[in-house]
């Protein structure tokens, strides 16, 4: 394949293989043809061939795997959850903009499996948020979280179209979140879920339930997520000691980071 004078060849490659990408002649998770085959393609060396594939890799269009090649990687994006995290930081770590469409703004009783959890009297008033999620402009999650009025009372409505709970109790009333719990299960939507993701109904959903915490271990609020698994995966990465002492408590965590398609 002959190339152009006076543009990089490098930078013509990379824009070949990315515009067959696009054009989904190579598909997720499909390998690329080889250093040696592109460079025969090409009629350069390895070396140029590799320029093009880190150009790829570095805006995340291709992932590599050594001694096996190069691979389209489904333009997902990961970032880090180690640390505790809001949608908004999600979103921007992962390129992509967030905002939220708020359908419920409520005060209700407490069940009394929620007061359980946010150490409340069954029955006791909380504030219930429901939020659609969106990342471009598109469906990517539906929540809803139920606050102690505590901390449900310093929440508008109309600040949450762009802002979020976390941002709101750090910034504006010095309160800190300091810890979160969560459980990953999965779930189908009903009928209501399917209607706001812009999903078939039973379609799988990644469900994450977090309670979060601030200073003296007090719950500030307790959250329901379904993300839309076409959208959302998890990937994580344990760290394993060299000596032979190591046990399941001495991996600890180094990354657990949500992986975002576009």
């Amino acid at each position: 394949m002959k190339l152009k004078e006076g543009i990089p060849r490098h930078s013509q490659i990379s824009h070949w293989l990315r515009k067959k990408i696009e054009d989904a002649e190579y598909r997720p998770d499909e390998k690329l043809p080889s250093e040696n085959e592109l460079a025969t393609m090409f009629d350069v060396s390895r070396v140029t061939i590799r320029r093009a594939l880190q150009s790829l890799e570095s805006d995340s269009i291709i992932y590599r795997c050594q001694g096996l090649g190069s691979f389209v990687s489904d333009n997902r994006t990961p970032h880090n959850l180690v640390r505790l995290t809001d949608f908004d930081e999600d979103m921007a770590n992962a390129g992509l903009i967030a905002s939220s469409v708020v359908k419920e703004f409520i005060t209700v009783d407490a069940p009394a499996w929620l007061s359980g959890i946010l150490g409340i009297g069954e029955g006791t008033k909380v504030i219930q948020i429901d939020r659609l999620r969106l990342g471009n402009g598109e469906p990517v999650a539906f929540d809803s979280t139920w606050l102690p009025i505590l901390y449900g009372q310093l929440l508008e409505k109309e600040q949450l179209q762009h802002s979020t709970i976390y941002k709101t109790l750090e910034e504006n009333y010095n309160i800190p979140i300091i810890r979160g719990c969560y459980r990953i299960s999965a779930e189908l939507a009903d009928d209501q879920l399917a209607s706001e993701l812009k999903v078939d109904i039973k379609s799988p959903l990644l469900l994450i339930d977090r309670t979060t915490f601030t200073i003296g271990e007090k719950p500030v609020y307790y959250q329901k997520r379904y993300y839309r698994s076409d959208r959302v995966m998890y990937e994580m990465t344990l760290e394993r000691r060299k000596d032979d002492s190591s046990s399941a408590a001495d991996m600890p965590l180094k990354e657990f980071v949500p992986v975002f398609r576009s």
